[in-house]
C-alpha cells in the first residue's frame, strides 16, 4: 500500500449519452438514451437526467420511455467515442505516465511521482476535471486513495462531476456504511446473496467471518470481496503493453444449454474475437472458452493447437467443443454425477479468448498429408477458411458490417446491440 492517496481512478460521467450532449447542445440538461426507441430496441447508455428516472443501459426501449416520459432517443456517433475518449487519455498522460486504460472511459493514474509538479492528489484531480471539462468538453469524476479498489469506489461515490480523496486513516470511515454493491466484483446475483444474509454495507461485510463468506460465496469469490471490504489491495498501477489475449463474452441472462444457443453464441463471439485478431495481423494458439452456470459457478476449457489461428469457423469450432466440454462436467448426471446431459443444464454467460498470440500476415500452405486436420491453417480447409475471412474483412471495411457474415452470426446476435458498440466495449486499450 501506498503511503499516501496516490492512486487516482479518472471515469468520465455517463460517457456515451455526455457524447451526444456535447455534440448536440440542445441535448445538454435533457434525459438522453443512446440506442433503443420507444417502440423497442435496446438503451445502450443514458445521460443522469435519464437514470434520475430510472433509465439503464441494457434496458429495453419501450419500457425507459414509461420510465421516462421525455426521453431522447439518439442513434448514436460511434465513430466519435473513441477519438473523444483519446484526447481525455491524452490529458492523464500530461500529468503522469503512470496510466493504465481499463475501458474506453475511465482509467487509474498513479501520481506519486507528478505531485512535486502539481501538487497534491487533491489538486491533481481537480486539475484533470478542469482540463477535461475545459479541453474537451465532458463531465469526469475522479476519486483518490492509497488502493485502486478504494479509489475506483471513491470515484463512483464522487459521480456525477466530482472528487472524493480518501486520506488514510480514514479508510474505514468512509467504506463502512456504503452499499456493499459498490465493491468490486459484486454484481446483482451476489448483492443479493448478501443481502439475503443480512449484509448490506461493506462495514457488515467486513465484520463477517471470512471461512462463512468462501463457504457461501465460493473460496476465491468469498475471500476477494472479505480482503477489499477492508481495503485491502496490492495491485499497482500498471501501464500499457501489448495485448497478450484477445476475447469477448455474451451475458445470456438465464438461459437453457441447447446446442442451437451454444452454436449461435460462440459463432458471434468467435467472429467478433477472430476479426480483431485479423485486425492486429495476430494469431493465437491457446484458446480457452469460459462457461457461467446459473449460481454463479463458472468453468473454462482450454485447448492449445499446435500453429495459431485466426479464422472464425476454425475457431468456432473448437470453442464449440470446448463449451460442451465444460457444460458436461458441470451437469450433474441421474446419479449426482456430472454427466452429458448439457441441454438440461441452465447457463448465464459464454466467453471466448484466444492467447499465445504471434503474427500472422500470411500463412505457409503445407503438404495435404494424413491425417487431415482443417484446424491447421495451413491445410486446404485452414487456407480457403482463412481467404473467405480476410474477404469479407475487406468487404467489411468498404460497405459496412452487416454487408457480409455468417448466418449463425446474423441470426444468434442480439438486434439492439450495434456491432460498434461491441467493438467500444471489447477493444483492447
Amino acid at each position: 500500500m501506498s503511503a499516501g492517496p496516490t492512486i487516482l481512478h479518472a471515469d468520465l460521467d455517463a460517457f456515451y449519452a455526455s457524447v451526444e450532449q456535447l455534440l448536440e447542445p440542445s441535448l445538454r440538461g435533457r434525459p438522453v438514451a443512446v440506442g433503443g426507441s420507444a417502440r423497442g430496441g435496446v438503451v445502450l447508455a443514458a445521460s443522469y437526467e435519464a437514470k434520475a428516472h430510472g433509465v439503464q443501459g441494457g434496458m429495453a426501449g419501450w419500457k425507459a420511455a414509461q420510465l421516462c416520459p421525455g426521453l431522447t432517443f439518439v442513434r448514436g456517433h460511434f465513430h466519435r467515442y473513441q477519438p473523444i475518449a483519446d484526447d481525455v487519455m491524452q490529458i492523464l498522460g500530461e500529468v503522469t505516465p503512470a496510466v493504465q486504460r481499463i475501458s474506453i472511459d475511465e482509467a487509474f493514474l498513479d501520481v506519486s511521482g507528478a505531485t512535486h509538479l502539481f501538487g497534491s492528489p487533491e489538486q491533481i484531480g481537480a486539475l484533470i476535471r478542469h482540463r477535461v471539462r475545459t479541453e474537451v468538453g465532458l463531465p469526469i469524476s475522479v476519486g483518490g486513495a492509497a488502493t485502486k479498489h478504494l479509489s475506483k469506489i471513491a470515484s463512483q461515490v464522487a459521480k456525477p462531476d466530482g472528487l472524493i480523496v480518501v486520506q488514510p486513516g480514514t479508510e474505514r470511515a468512509f467504506l463502512d456504511p456504503l452499499p456493499v454493491d459498490l465493491l468490486w466484483g459484486v454484481g446483482p446475483v451476489t448483492s443479493r446473496r448478501l443481502t439475503e444474509m443480512g449484509i448490506n454495507t461493506i462495514g457488515e461485510l467486513g465484520r463477517t467471518d471470512k471461512a462463512l463468506m468462501e463457504r457461501l460465496l465460493g473460496r476465491a469469490v468469498g475471500a476477494k470481496l472479505h480482503s477489499l471490504a477492508h481495503n485491502e489491495d496490492p495491485r499497482r498501477v500498471t501501464t500499457a503493453s501489448r495485448a497478450r489475449s484477445v476475447g469477448a463474452q455474451s451475458a445470456l441472462g438465464r438461459v437453457r444449454a441447447t446446442p442451437e444457443l451454444v452454436r449461435n453464441v460462440l459463432s458471434g463471439l468467435a467472429e467478433r474475437v477472430a476479426g480483431r485478431l485479423r485486425a492486429k495481423g495476430s494469431a493465437g494458439r491457446t484458446i480457452t472458452v469460459r462457461v457461467r452456470f446459473a449460481g454463479m459457478r463458472a468453468l473454462t476449457r482450454s485447448h492449445t493447437l499446435a500453429q495459431p489461428i485466426s479464422a472464425t469457423l476454425t475457431l468456432t469450432e473448437i470453442a464449440e467443443t470446448l463449451a460442451w466440454r465444460a457444460i458436461n462436467a458441470g451437469t450433474p448426471g441421474p446419479t449426482g454425477r456430472t454427466g452429458a446431459s448439457g441441454s438440461r443444464t441452465e447457463i448465464t454467460l459464454l466467453g471466448i479468448s484466444v492467447s499465445n498470440l504471434q503474427p500472422q500476415q500470411a500463412i505457409q500452405m503445407e503438404l495435404p498429408l494424413p491425417p487431415p486436420d482443417p484446424w491447421r491453417p495451413g491445410s486446404a480447409t485452414g487456407a480457403a477458411r482463412w481467404a473467405l475471412d480476410h474477404s469479407m474483412d475487406a468487404v467489411r471495411q468498404r460497405f459496412g458490417r452487416a454487408a457480409v457474415g455468417y448466418l449463425p452470426t446474423a441470426l444468434g446476435e442480439s438486434a439492439g446491440v450495434p456491432d460498434e458498440f461491441r467493438e467500444l466495449a471489447e477493444r483492447d486499450l
